[in-house]
């Protein structure tokens, strides 16, 4: 755009501005990919112009959709940058999901441009056939792959990128140009897609770098910290941390496929002292023996996409790991809100610490949260009244794509309903207690299976639990217990052992007495979501 004399510049809240900042603060600041890479900020901005250089030799215009299918890597970091600074929308795929479902995502939104992990060509070679709208495959070399398409590629990604222009420039956006879309990973139906657009993103970026860094915490994330993702960076942009990583300048870990002894390598060797994941994988690391030699002290880990437990942020807090909660959705970019505790957590009391750090937690800055019945009127913040949560911020997803039908249900009134059933107390504090397709309703009365497994995390046999309420002739539904134990308690625990570890809560007053569960399923394994999440339809599937 040519300005006239005396027109002033029209700043674009877009995602090419996120790079200025450590470009000045701090352009020698490494970014790791395993033990296999390791480049500077100022290398990262002439790569994204390399690629952004290799999009348009490719063809890509604005609003065309280039889809991604990686492991967490510097590749996937390069792709969030310069494929919406290109002005088209980078699509996240989310390679755990099914083949037709897979099929679907892309087909959906249109990808014109495939990237791919050669680990995933034999997914590519099955999928390749029916994808409708790919014009163009580049290949992301893994290792010593010696695995060749059947098909036409563009070429290899590092290969492509050798030739393109570091100084490739940019344009400015429109700040409402779509950047990023991918697909939620629902239990009924096809996976829905939500985009975001370059404001939105920013904004959020924004809100999460002032709720993590502007106030005294036991879990800030600031400039001098080492950040490693251990959220797949295809679910929704793993969390948005790695635009706020880049933001600050941070130095960046990647480690690629999540592998116990590598996570640990990088963990220890590269100090990093701030990550994010789903309770799955803090447990993996807590219940490894292994782990204990290590100081891991210096650690931060941000918990989502399940309720943390109390059981194992006591457990990581044992270890020095200063766990806490954070809660968001896929149609909310996602941060929502942060169960950091506030500046005077060195003074609380164990057990006041511990309730703090699983809360869902108090809403991040620019975001706000309401508790509605079900009419819609907003209910009273006094850590009772229970209701369903809707929210406003200015960067949740306007609606789902190409799905008018479900983006009409997902918002009424200017809010954004849930689907999470919870409280907000008098501090501001949000505590979800359900979703409303998994609260438990007998005899009439309801009972959160968050709550049943939060208290049985504390059980020194679980290693990890599920609720579900399975059909009952007198009552309508009753809670039963789906039950992982740890190994060493295999054979020596019981139903009846927990059952009266659950009743003791119930005299305690934690959990009311029907609360009770009835019956206890002891599995190898509890079932989950491509993402990690509790997959409570196949429980319920299973054993109802």
């Amino acid at each position: 755009m040519v300005y006239q004399p005396g027109e002033p510049y029209d700043y674009p809240l877009i995602i090419k501005k996120l790079l200025n900042t450590p470009l000045i603060y701090s352009p020698e600041q490494e970014i790791v990919y395993r033990d296999q890479v390791r480049f500077t900020y100022r290398d990262l901005r002439g790569r994204i112009g390399r690629l952004g250089s290799v999009l348009q030799g490719l063809g890509v215009t604005q609003g065309d959709v280039v889809a991604v299918m990686d492991y967490d890597s510097h590749r996937f970091l390069e792709c969030f940058f310069g494929v919406p600074m290109t002005g088209a929308v980078l699509q996240m795929v989310n390679w755990r999901l099914s083949l037709e479902q897979m099929v679907y995502t892309v087909n959906h939104a249109r990808a014109r441009v495939l990237m791919v992990n050669t680990d995933f060509l034999p997914l590519l070679e099955a999928m390749r056939p029916r994808l409708e709208t790919v014009e163009s495959v580049v290949l992301m070399q893994e290792g010593e792959s010696r695995l060749s398409p059947s098909f036409p590629i563009a070429g290899d990604y590092d290969g492509l990128l050798e030739g393109g222009d570091p100084e490739h420039g940019f344009p400015d956006l429109d700040e409402d140009t779509v950047a990023t879309t991918f697909y939620t990973t629902g239990t009924t139906g096809n996976p829905k897609g939500v985009s975001f657009t370059h404001r939105q993103l920013v904004l959020h970026t924004l809100s999460g770098a002032v709720a993590v860094g502007a106030y005294d915490s036991v879990g800030r994330f600031r400039s001098g910290d080492v950040y490693m993702p251990l959220t797949p960076m295809f679910h929704v942009h793993a969390w948005g941390m790695p635009y706020l990583a880049t933001l600050l300048g941070v130095k960046q870990v990647y480690p690629g496929k999540y592998e116990p002894a590598m996570l640990l390598k990088l963990i220890v060797g590269e100090k990093v002292t701030f990550s994010h994941c789903v309770p799955t994988i803090l447990q993996m690391i807590t219940a490894n023996p292994a782990v204990a030699s290590f100081d891991l002290s210096h650690w931060k880990v941000v918990i989502g996409g399940a309720r943390l437990p109390r059981g194992l942020a006591e457990d990581a807090w044992k270890m020095g790991i200063k766990a806490y909660a954070g809660f968001g959705m896929s149609e909310t970019c996602p941060l929502i809100s942060l169960g950091m505790p506030g500046a005077d957590w060195e003074s609380l009391d164990r057990d006041t610490l511990m309730d703090t750090v699983v809360k869902t937690g108090r809403p991040v800055p620019l975001a706000e949260v309401e508790v509605v019945d079900e009419v819609g009127r907003f209910l009273p913040h006094d850590g009772v009244s229970t209701g369903e949560l809707v929210f406003r911020a200015p960067w949740l997803t306007q609606g789902y794509v190409a799905d008018e039908e479900r983006s009409t249900e997902l918002w009424r009134d200017g809010w954004l309903y849930s689907g999470d059933v919870g409280v907000i107390d008098g501090d501001g504090y949000i505590q979800i207690t359900d979703r409303m397709k998994d609260v438990i309703k007998t005899g009439g009365e309801w009972i959160s299976s968050l709550d049943l497994e939060n208290i049985l995390s504390r059980h020194e046999a679980v290693l990890e639990s599920a609720a579900i309420g399975v059909p009952h002739e007198k009552w309508g539904e009753r809670p039963m217990m789906i039950v992982h134990l740890k190994p060493e308690y295999v054979g020596a625990v019981g139903p009846e052992d927990l059952k009266a570890y659950l009743k003791g809560a119930a005299e305690k007053g934690d959990i009311p007495r029907y609360g009770v569960p009835d019956a206890f399923e002891f599995v190898d394994d509890i079932p989950k979501t491509s993402v990690g999440k509790l997959d409570k339809k196949r429980m319920r599937s299973a054993f109802g």
